[in-house]
């Protein structure tokens, strides 16, 4: 795939100047699973094609909730892009990773439940077949190498492993749930990994995430220093400060991603995806993702 690299990038805050993104257009999409969360930001990283798309929409006037992530997943598909970044805002649940870090989860655990999280639903118009995705990596192992490389190269405070609690939201943790999490051994909380994650397995696209520690979640006690609990205000802060690491960060790693042949990589993973779908006895076996009459 070397020369066909497409990178795309769900998260949008501060990815969206267009000093990094160039030659930027934007474009209405429509996908069988509905409007995604907003335009399509279309351009250029370091000479590289990218498709941008902000999760919450650029206004941030989506929940975590009522993110249509079936659709954010399918206009990047139809937009061709062979990879995906994202960025996500995180509540740190170990005091070794404080606000302002990065770090490159590599698991998670599902604790929403008011989402819908496959394209193969048995509608009219979408996917044939259940899909039966395995979900061990769940992040491309190749894209998190070059990640963690990259910061590591740029001296940005990060973390490369670790794993995350997605909670439904959009209110944050009780002190109790807190404290639960941090005893399963969690690193981070967070609000956005599913179904994101396992829609990109689906469709057999390299998907990787970096977490932006925003918070130290509520679970933080301290003698001596009034602890800064979670809230809006403090999220949005550290979230663009954070920004700008990201943004260094993906410069970097774009450039690493398009000097790479990711043909086999790329092909392994659409066999694994396809070969996790189950089509009706008797039904002649359609193409990957191709969509129900």
């Amino acid at each position: 795939m070397a020369g066909a690299v497409k990178i795309g990038i769900i998260g949008g805050t501060g990815l969206e100047n267009p000093e990094i993104l160039h030659n930027a257009v934007d474009k209405d999409v429509d996908t069988p699973f509905g409007k995604p969360s907003d335009l399509l930001k279309i351009g250029e990283i370091s000479g590289v094609p990218c498709v941008l798309l902000s999760r919450h929409g650029r206004k941030h006037d989506k929940s975590p909730t009522t993110v249509n992530y079936r659709a954010n997943l399918w206009a990047l598909y139809q937009e061709g892009v062979t990879h995906i970044l994202t960025t996500t805002a995180c509540g740190s649940l170990r005091e070794e990773l404080p606000p302002g870090h990065l770090v490159f989860i590599d698991s998670a655990i599902d604790k929403t439940h008011r989402r819908e999280g496959t394209f193969f639903d048995g509608l009219p118009g979408h996917p044939i077949g259940v899909c039966h995705i395995p979900m061990h990596p769940m992040f491309d192992i190749e894209l998190r190498k070059i990640l963690i490389a990259t910061a590591t190269e740029l001296s940005i405070p990060h973390q490369k492993d670790g794993f995350a609690v997605c909670i439904e939201g959009p209110r944050f943790s009780t002190k109790a749930e807190s404290n639960l999490y941090r005893s399963w051994g969690a690193s981070l909380v967070n609000m956005t990994i599913f179904p994101e994650v396992q829609l990109a397995r689906e469709m057999g696209i390299p998907y990787a995430s970096t977490a932006l520690v925003t918070d130290y979640d509520c679970w933080r006690e301290s003698d001596d220093v009034e602890p800064e609990h979670v809230s809006v205000d403090l999220v949005m802060k550290t979230f663009a400060e954070n920004a700008v690491k990201a943004m260094a960060l993906f410069q970097g790693a774009i450039k690493k991603i398009a000097a790479r042949d990711w043909t086999k990589h790329n092909t392994e993973l659409k066999t694994v995806a396809k070969a996790a779908v189950m089509i009706p006895y008797g039904d002649p076996t359609p193409a990957h993702l191709e969509l129900k009459k």
